[in-house]
């Protein structure tokens, strides 16, 4: 750790995924950070040039303390699918290590939303996480909800309702209810931004600061939109018009009850499709922007282009339907 008013040195786990090699490149770009990917002997991925690298084994407590001795951050990004025992393992070693600030494995819509959490299983080792760090006392946590990632949900089918190689789009109720949504480089940027500020208040800048945030939750998002909103946009990228679509209707509360019907019968799909039909529910929980406010404008984010980003989910669609 260093005894400055500032995070310097930051270990992160997945390193090389889809959102955290965003979060780790944007790390880098400030020039203000160390950044130390923490990864498995056995891991393939390709890691962002520039950074150091620690290997860890998950059965062995003590590789994972001494990974993590010495960092001033913790930032931990896993898939839905990983098992939970692994970043209990990493909260447990970072507080053995004395790291003192930790952003766990959150990147997800709103799960101070209690409803939400009950609803989505998925989602309830999230504030079990939180509350470990808590329990635990060694390390502080910030939480940073983003929404679902919005260049990997519009290109799944069961996620945001579009059939790109078929023109088919499934609007949920009405399909203009508003959720907050994220792209990977705005998280990334966000992180960077969050770690580059003071820990404690400079000046007469008394909010930008991370012990504001200390044990909370932070918002961030790229766009605020309906399906309605990103149908506009795939018409603009694809130059197509609503006559080159079929548009079908589902109301959303049976589509998340079919969804659990499907997961229970072992479709990975019915699981995507559960998930995200819940933030389209009219009670607004996926809207974090209006319910809870974001802290774009005092990270200084970009407002960004949803064509730019819709192109890319276009894209994402040819090639994967789920990773």
């Amino acid at each position: 750790m260093t005894g400055s008013n500032y995070i310097k040195k930051i270990a992160i786990v997945g390193a090389g995924g889809n959102s955290g090699k965003f979060m780790t490149e944007s790390l880098l770009r400030t020039g203000k950070h160390t950044v130390t990917a923490i990864t498995r002997a056995d891991s393939k991925s390709k890691l962002p040039e520039g950074m150091e690298v620690k290997t860890i084994d998950y059965d062995n407590h003590t590789s994972i303390v001494d990974a993590l001795r010495g960092q001033d951050a913790l930032v931990i990004t896993m898939g839905v699918m990983t098992p939970a025992d692994q970043q209990s393992k990493l909260i447990h070693a970072a507080a053995d290590a004395s790291v003192p600030w930790i952003l766990p494995n959150e990147w997800s819509p709103d799960t101070a939303n209690q409803a939400l959490v009950e609803d989505v299983a998925a989602f309830q080792k999230i504030p079990q996480a939180r509350e470990l760090i808590t329990k635990l006392g060694k390390s502080s946590f910030i939480g940073v909800t983003t929404g679902f990632w919005y260049e990997r949900s519009l290109a799944i089918g069961a996620a945001y309702g579009f059939d790109f190689a078929n023109r088919i789009v499934t609007l949920f109720d009405d399909g203009e209810t508003k959720i907050s949504t994220s792209t990977w480089p705005q998280v990334g940027r966000a992180v960077a931004g969050l770690l580059s500020l003071p820990i404690y208040a400079e000046g007469q800048d008394e909010d930008r600061c991370l012990d504001q945030f200390r044990n909370g939750l932070v918002y961030v998002s790229s766009f605020t939109v309906s399906q309605k909103d990103m149908l506009d946009s795939v018409l603009r990228v694809t130059q197509t018009s609503l006559n080159d679509w079929k548009v079908t209707h589902e109301p959303v509360q049976e589509r998340f009850r079919k969804g659990v019907e499907a997961l229970q019968k072992g479709d990975r799909m019915g699981f995507a499709r559960m998930m995200y039909s819940r933030v389209f529910y009219p009670d607004g929980n996926g809207n974090f922007e209006k319910t809870r406010g974001t802290v774009n404008e005092l990270l200084g984010l970009l407002k960004e282009d949803i064509d730019e980003a819709t192109k890319v989910a276009i894209q994402r669609s040819k090639e994967t339907i789920w990773s």
